[in-house]
């Protein structure tokens, strides 16, 4: 599997979560309380799976290559990539901070949780249209067949020693049950 086709991968299992996060705001919306399980273990999964393993996979190896290629990190197709990534990070923390509260009933915090869910889901189906449709054909127009072969390697070393032996496989088995309800 290419680096590309890695990541385009990753996003199916990030989107097959994003539709069980739609699901569980029409929950929290229609019955005014929050499942913290759930919601914790979609935290898990977005903290974990969605941004420590695959956005870093992106910031701090695919993007320094197109970098490295002559396209700018501070404007353009990388800098929206990386605000984005800034603002959903933005929004799980707020979900996190919001979610003890909404635990406890504090309505104010329930509405808070599936706001903060469903900007998330939003941000990031439109953030995977843009990656899959514009940024990933560019990178793959402008690094050599050799490199793809280096960033795959580098994309192994993220799971092995970014995220540890069986992490990848237990996150697409929680994206599995998460979908699953």
């Amino acid at each position: 599997m290419t680096p590309i086709e890695t990541l385009k991968h990753e996003h199916q299992v990030i989107l097959l979560v994003l539709g069980a996060v739609d699901k569980e705001v029409q929950f929290i919306r229609a019955f005014a309380k929050v499942d913290a399980g759930r919601v914790t273990k979609m935290l898990d999964f977005i903290r974990n799976f969605a941004d420590r393993c695959h956005h870093a996979k992106e910031e701090d190896i695919l993007f320094v290559r197109m970098q490295a290629k002559g396209m700018p990190r501070n404007a353009g197709p990388l800098a929206v990539m990386f605000q984005e990534h800034n603002l959903g990070r933005q929004k799980v923390a707020a979900l996190a901070e919001a979610l003890p509260k909404a635990q406890s009933g504090d309505t104010t915090a329930i509405a808070a949780v599936a706001d903060n869910l469903e900007f998330y889901a939003n941000l990031l189906r439109a953030h995977i249209h843009k990656e899959d449709n514009i940024l990933y054909p560019m990178a793959e127009r402008i690094i050599s067949p050799d490199e793809m072969t280096e960033i795959a390697a580098a994309f192994d070393r993220v799971e092995a020693g970014e995220m540890g032996e069986g992490t990848h496989e237990r996150f697409h088995q929680l994206a599995h049950e998460l979908a699953k309800v």
